[in-house]
C-alpha cells in the first residue's frame, strides 16, 4: 500500500524517472512533452547544468542558516539581480518558498504598512472574479475562483471582487478595446467608494489571468487606469506574478507591457524553475521606508526565508533568463507558437479564443463558435483533454470554470523557453490529436 497522499484519492499518475530538455520519462520509458512547464514552472525545462551546478556548489558550502542569524550571498546576490530587472520604485526582496506564500507576504505588508503610517482603518482588499491567488487561507480568499474557495469559505477573510478584464466575452460590439479597459477598469473606483476611500487597502490582480482564466491578458490602458485610481485613493496596487511572470510572457516582469510598477509584486514558479522551491515578495522603496522608520520588524517569516540553496538555483535560473536571452527567446518563441496554434486551430468549430503573450497561451473551447456558448459543464472537456493529451505524449493544463467558476474550458500551455520550432509543431500535432479524440 502506497502512503503519499495524492492530489486525487481515485487517480494516481506514473512515476517520473527523468527529465531531460523539453521532456519527463516515467518509469516505463515513456516520453512526455513538457508543454505546460508543470504548471508554468520549469521555464528552462529539465537537467539544466548551470543550475544543477549552482546547487551542487550551495551544498558544499551550506545548506541551511535562518534568517534569524544570518543573511547568505545567494540571497543578496538574488535580490540585487532581481532589483536591477524590477519596476521603478520596487527596491526590497523577500524571498519565501512558493507562490502562495509570496502572496500571503503581500497582504500582511499592505496591512502593516498602513499601521506604521498610522491609517489602521485600511483592511479592505479588492480583487477580480476568476483569478487566483494562491491556497493559503489569505490568498484563497483574495482570489475569485469560486470552486476552489467554496469548500473553506467559512474560515477566509472578507474580501470583495470586481470584473475581471475579459475581452472575448465581455466587451461590447460597439465598444473598443480601450474603452472596454476603461469600463472595467472604473469598477475599482466604484468599489473603492462603495466601501469607503479611507478603509480600502490593496487592489489585487493577475498581469496576465494564469490558470483559472486560460492565459487572459489585459486590453490596452486597463492597467494604467487601474494605477491611477489605486493613485487617487491611497489604494497599494499588488500585482500576482507567480505565474505569469519571470518571463513568461515575454518580459521579465508583466506588467513592464503595461508601462505600470506595482507597490507590491509576488514571484515564483519561474524564479526557481523547478529546482528549487522558491517565490518572492518584492515592494517599493516607499513601503520598505515606512517600515524600517517605524516598528523596524515585518511580523511575518517562515522557518525557510532566503533559503540559501533555494537563493543559489534561483540565481543561475534568473542570470540565464536575463543576460543569458531566454525571456528575449519567450517573447520569439512565444509568437511562433501563437502563429501555429491561430494556423491550426483558428477556424477549429470548437476554438473560441486562442490568447496569451510569449510563452503563456490559452485556447478557449467552446460548443459553438459563432454564439459563443460553452460546453455543458457535465461533459468535463478540461478533465477528458488533459488525459486524451497525456496519453499522446503532451502535458498540457486544461481547465474548467473558465466563465463564472462553473461553465467554460481552456488549455493552457507554458512550455520551456529552450523550445525548438520542431517542438512547437509537436506541440500542435498531439494537442490536435486530443481534440480529435475528445470533441
Amino acid at each position: 500500500m502506497p502512503h503519499i497522499f495524492p492530489r486525487h484519492t481515485k487517480s494516481t499518475g506514473p512515476t517520473v524517472a527523468s527529465g531531460q530538455g523539453v521532456y519527463l520519462y516515467d518509469t516505463g520509458g515513456k516520453q512526455y512533452f513538457d508543454g505546460s512547464g508543470g504548471a508554468a514552472v520549469s521555464c528552462l525545462g529539465h537537467g539544466d547544468a548551470d543550475v544543477t551546478a549552482a546547487i551542487k556548489a550551495q551544498l558544499d558550502k551550506v545548506a541551511f542558516a535562518h534568517t534569524g542569524f544570518f543573511t547568505s550571498e545567494p540571497a543578496e546576490q538574488l535580490a540585487d539581480l532581481l532589483i536591477s530587472h524590477a519596476p521603478a520604485g520596487i527596491d526590497r526582496v523577500y524571498l519565501v518558498s512558493g507562490g502562495s506564500e509570496a502572496m500571503e507576504a503581500a497582504l500582511k505588508l499592505a496591512r502593516q504598512y498602513f499601521l506604521e503610517i498610522g491609517q489602521p482603518q485600511r483592511r479592505h482588499i479588492i480583487a477580480r472574479r476568476q483569478s487566483y491567488h494562491g491556497n493559503t487561507l489569505g490568498a484563497l480568499a483574495t482570489g475569485g475562483n469560486m470552486w476552489r474557495r467554496e469548500p473553506f469559505a467559512p474560515l477566509m477573510i472578507d474580501t470583495t471582487h470586481i470584473a475581471p478584464c475579459y475581452e472575448y466575452r465581455d466587451r461590447r460590439a460597439d465598444e473598443t478595446p480601450e474603452a472596454y479597459g476603461l469600463r472595467v477598469a472604473n469598477q475599482l473606483e466604484a468599489e473603492i467608494l462603495r466601501l469607503g476611500p479611507d478603509n480600502v487597502m490593496a487592489f489585487v490582480a493577475e498581469p496576465v489571468v494564469g490558470a483559472t482564466a486560460g492565459a487572459l491578458p489585459p486590453v490596452p490602458g486597463y492597467f494604467k487606469r487601474i494605477r491611477q485610481i489605486c493613485d487617487q485613493y491611497g489604494v497599494l496596487l499588488i500585482l500576482d506574478e507567480v505565474m505569469c511572470g519571470m518571463g513568461r510572457t515575454g518580459t521579465l516582469f508583466a506588467c513592464e507591457q503595461d508601462g505600470i510598477a506595482p507597490d507590491i509584486t509576488a514571484i515564483a514558479k519561474g524564479l526557481g524553475a523547478g529546482y528549487q522551491p522558491i517565490g518572492a515578495m518584492l515592494c517599493s522603496a516607499d513601503i520598505y521606508a515606512a517600515i524600517e522608520n517605524g516598528s523596524g520588524f515585518f511580523q511575518h517569516g517562515h522557518t525557510y526565508v532566503g533559503h540559501p540553496v533555494a537563493a543559489a538555483a534561483a540565481l543561475a535560473v534568473v542570470t540565464k533568463l536575463t543576460s543569458g536571452g531566454l525571456v528575449d527567446r519567450c517573447a520569439t518563441m512565444g509568437e511562433r507558437l501563437q502563429n501555429a496554434l491561430t494556423g491550426a486551430f483558428g477556424q477549429h468549430p470548437n476554438v473560441g479564443d486562442i490568447r496569451g503573450r510569449g510563452l503563456f497561451r490559452g485556447i478557449e473551447l467552446v460548443q459553438d463558435r459563432d454564439s459563443k456558448q460553452p460546453f455543458d459543464p457535465s461533459r468535463a472537456i478540461a478533465a477528458k483533454l488533459k488525459k486524451a493529451a497525456f496519453q499522446a505524449g503532451l502535458i498540457c493544463y486544461p481547465m474548467s470554470g473558465t466563465i463564472d467558476g462553473n461553465s467554460g474550458d481552456h488549455i493552457l500551455l507554458a512550455p520551456p523557453f529552450i523550445i525548438e520550432d520542431q517542438h512547437i509543431d509537436e506541440i500542435v500535432t498531439k494537442l490536435d490529436t486530443a481534440l480529435k479524440q475528445v470533441l
